[in-house]
C-alpha cells in the first residue's frame, strides 16, 4: 500500500495562520503610528540643538574677527527669525519651524554681550506631540 505525501496546507492550518496575523498587526499597528510624533519631536529636538550649534559657531566666529565676520545678534532687538540662516543653506528643515519667530531676544549673564537665552526661541516640527517646541540656547554678540 502506498502513502501519497502531503502537497499543501489544509485549511484549517491557513486560517490559525491567518488569525495569528490578524493579532500581532492589532497589536504592533498602533505602537508603529504613534512613533511618527515622537519622530517629529526627535528632528525638531536635534534641529534646536543644531541652531545651538550654528549660534555658538557664529558667536566664537564674530568675536575672533572683532565683528568683520558672523551675524550681530543684539539682545533685545534681534528676532528668533534670524536664526535660521545660520544654519547651512540658511533654512530650517521641512516640516520644522520655529514657533516664536517674533520673540524677540534678551540676553542675560551677562546682559548683552556674552550672554544667554533658552527660552525666547522654540523649535517644533509639524507632526510632533510637542507644540510648544524645544528651546534654541543664543548667545549675543552685543
Amino acid at each position: 500500500m502506498k502513502t501519497r505525501a502531503q502537497q499543501g496546507f489544509t485549511l484549517i492550518e491557513l486560517i490559525v495562520v491567518i488569525v495569528i496575523l490578524g493579532i500581532l498587526a492589532a497589536v504592533a499597528l498602533p505602537r508603529f503610528v504613534d512613533m511618527a510624533g515622537e519622530a517629529g519631536d526627535g528632528a525638531a529636538q536635534g534641529t534646536a540643538g543644531a541652531l545651538s550649534s550654528a549660534v555658538s559657531l557664529n558667536y566664537g566666529q564674530f568675536l575672533a574677527s572683532n565683528g568683520a565676520r558672523g551675524t550681530n545678534i543684539v539682545s533685545g532687538t534681534t528676532t528668533c527669525a534670524a536664526l535660521p540662516a545660520l544654519l547651512t543653506g540658511g533654512a530650517m528643515p521641512a516640516d520644522i519651524n520655529i514657533v516664536t519667530p517674533a520673540n524677540v531676544i534678551t540676553c542675560v549673564n551677562p546682559a548683552g554681550a556674552g550672554g544667554t537665552n533658552t527660552t525666547a526661541c522654540m523649535v517644533a516640527h509639524a507632526r510632533g506631540r510637542t507644540a510648544a517646541g524645544f528651546p534654541v540656547t543664543v548667545i549675543c554678540t552685543s
